[in-house]
């Protein structure tokens, strides 16, 4: 079962309401994501720090439902 590019943007807006964020579905196959992400909540933290929170807002459904997403994260320039 494949999961909607929409349903991917609600649950990180949910956790970062400030987030710009920006998905491609990279095969068509709604399996295969790129997503884009701006957040003042990744300002001070690293790179894996940033995955670890976007992973933590899919709730789970990272390797299950949603088999692959490319991250870019980023916080805001000041």
């Amino acid at each position: 079962m494949a999961m909607a590019a929409e349903d991917i943007e609600r649950m990180i807006k949910a956790a970062f309401p400030d987030a710009q964020v920006s998905i491609q579905d990279l095969r068509g196959d709604g399996d295969h994501y790129a997503a884009h992400i701006v957040s003042s909540a990744f300002k001070g933290k690293s790179r894996v720090q940033q995955h670890q929170l976007v992973y933590k807002a899919l709730k789970g459904n990272m390797g299950g439902v949603l088999h692959a997403l490319a991250l870019q994260t980023s916080a805001p320039a000041e």
